[in-house]
């Protein structure tokens, strides 16, 4: 057992080499996405087959003619004593990908504020009652008071120890039901959806929220997610038509601050929860008034309640670019603010590495 406990450490360790290796390739693509699980992502690992052994030349054999080579239908490949390629999947557990992501990407560790009344109930077991449920029952206590009785009424015979519990012998484990204050994060994502913002924009986009949330669930039991989509109005939508909407139209970004604010008011207190809203966009808003109508949400209320707030500008050949340099003017020396660029998918994992980097 030690042996295979030992193998089996060893083998997890090359998974993780392997997928520490290559874990721009993995951020840029979005191959994980689509292979998340509850708890474990399955990763593709190439792995080299065991190659066949040939015996003998085989110069003749059973069946050989007069024909030509080539004659007959269906000649295929040459054979060859060469290794096989081939893929496994292994499953990784999203811990173990946070841990790895953290390594490669020297990520300081989050210190959560505040907590909530967690919704999930423990049970603690805090004694011993006559009555209980079966699968509750305590051998040893019970086993104990039946050889009690037995002993006391004189019935204990030595030679023949037989200890029969009755109703009365039967003592069950007794727990209580507790609710425990944990560390909560919500983390609410906002995208432009404006005509600007195209297919490989919002790809950029579910890749990055993959390895976020992948981050901020290590440091947090309860993790819940909100999705705004934004071009001259903002709604709030489900994760599906988060990632997969096509609209087009103005942008005012504004409107996605606002709505953000109204749902971290309504739902998520500030001194229970640690609050993460990222915003992703080309940058390209519609007017100077709205962008300073965005730097006093911001500087008012959106960044005053959140751990920290988050923009990443994703280059799109339709927008402006402006936005990120209006913010960088407002808020560049904010250390609750991060700002990042990411110009293609090759740049995502530098982007990640700008927004979780602060450890808030």
């Amino acid at each position: 057992m030690l042996n295979i406990d030992r193998d089996l450490g060893r083998f997890r360790d090359i998974v993780k080499g392997k997928v520490r290796k290559d874990l721009k390739k993995y951020m840029s693509s979005g191959e994980l996405i689509g292979r998340k699980g509850k708890n474990v992502v399955s990763i593709p690992l190439p792995q080299i087959g065991i190659p066949r052994l040939r015996y003998g030349e085989n110069k003749s054999g059973v069946g050989q003619g007069d024909g030509e080579q080539g004659d007959g239908a269906g000649q295929g490949q040459e054979a060859g004593d060469a290794a096989g390629e081939h893929v496994l999947e292994v499953d990784v557990s999203l811990d173990e990908l946070a841990e790895i992501l953290g390594e490669e990407l020297e990520l300081p560790r989050i210190e959560p504020k505040g907590t909530k009344e967690s919704m999930a109930e423990r049970n603690r077991y805090k004694g011993i009652a006559q009555q209980g449920p079966e699968s509750l029952r305590h051998f040893k206590r019970t086993y104990r008071r039946a050889l009690q009785r037995t002993i006391a009424s004189g019935g204990f015979d030595a030679e023949r120890p037989v200890i029969i519990p009755i109703k009365e012998d039967k003592r069950y484990r007794h727990y209580v039901v507790e609710r425990e204050p944990r560390s909560a994060a919500v983390v609410v994502y906002m995208m432009d959806v404006s005509g600007s913002m195209g297919n490989e924009q919002k790809e950029i986009v579910r890749n990055q929220a993959f390895w976020i949330d992948t981050w901020l669930s290590h440091h947090y039991k309860d993790v819940e997610t909100r999705f705004i989509i934004h071009d001259a109005s903002a709604r709030e939508v489900d994760r599906h038509t988060f990632f997969h909407t096509r609209e087009s139209g103005g942008t005012l970004i504004s409107s996605a601050y606002k709505l953000c604010v109204e749902i971290l008011t309504k739902d998520y207190d500030p001194a229970e929860w640690n609050i993460y809203p990222f915003h992703f966009s080309d940058g390209d808003n519609w007017s100077g008034s709205d962008t300073r109508a965005c730097i006093e949400l911001l500087k008012n209320t959106l960044i005053p309640m959140s751990n920290q707030f988050s923009y990443a500008q994703v280059d799109s050949q339709y927008g402006s670019g402006q936005f990120i340099k209006d913010l960088l003017e407002a808020f560049g020396d904010e250390e609750a603010v991060t700002l990042s660029r990411v110009p293609n998918r090759d740049a995502i994992m530098d982007s990640i590495k700008d927004l979780l980097g602060k450890g808030r």
